[in-house]
């Protein structure tokens, strides 16, 4: 179910979305996806930043937006460096923003509307420089 919660052309899209904001950031930011989440949501979003080594950025700037489908549950992690950085309500508001789509079932644009709001942030916070490489992978993530 997880292959199919979006379609192909909408995770090209999503992808499309990934590459846009990290072209003005050293920032990293992936998406994962899967069935179900086998544990408290938090934990799980964590260990799940680990596996996809999105602790091991540079300077720490690295986010999560963490999807559980069947379980109708999404987590959106900062790394610690990108944390200090944007406002208190940021994480919240940007889930706000995301949630008002997936309500609607318009799971693409909330990704799409996610990424570019945390892109924005990076942006701010982490503008890119000459020296800055793609650290990690683009692509949507599935478990």
């Amino acid at each position: 179910m997880a292959k199919e919660f979006i379609s192909v052309k909408d995770e090209e899209e999503i992808v499309a979305a990934i590459r846009t904001s990290e072209k003005n950031t050293s920032g990293e930011i992936r998406v994962h996806i899967e069935h179900k989440c086998p544990t408290e949501l938090f934990e799980r979003a964590k260990a799940v930043f680990h596996e996809l080594k999105m602790d091991n950025t540079k300077l720490e700037n690295g986010v999560l937006i963490y999807l559980a489908i069947e379980d109708h549950k999404f987590y959106i992690m900062g790394d610690k460096g990108i944390d200090r950085k944007v406002p208190d309500d940021f994480w919240e508001s940007t889930k706000n923003v995301m949630q008002d789509h997936f309500r609607k079932g318009n799971f693409k644009q909330g990704l799409v509307d996610g990424i570019l709001k945390a892109g924005e942030q990076l942006k701010h916070h982490f503008p890119y420089q000459q020296d800055d490489i793609n650290e990690l992978s683009d692509e949507i993530s599935r478990g």
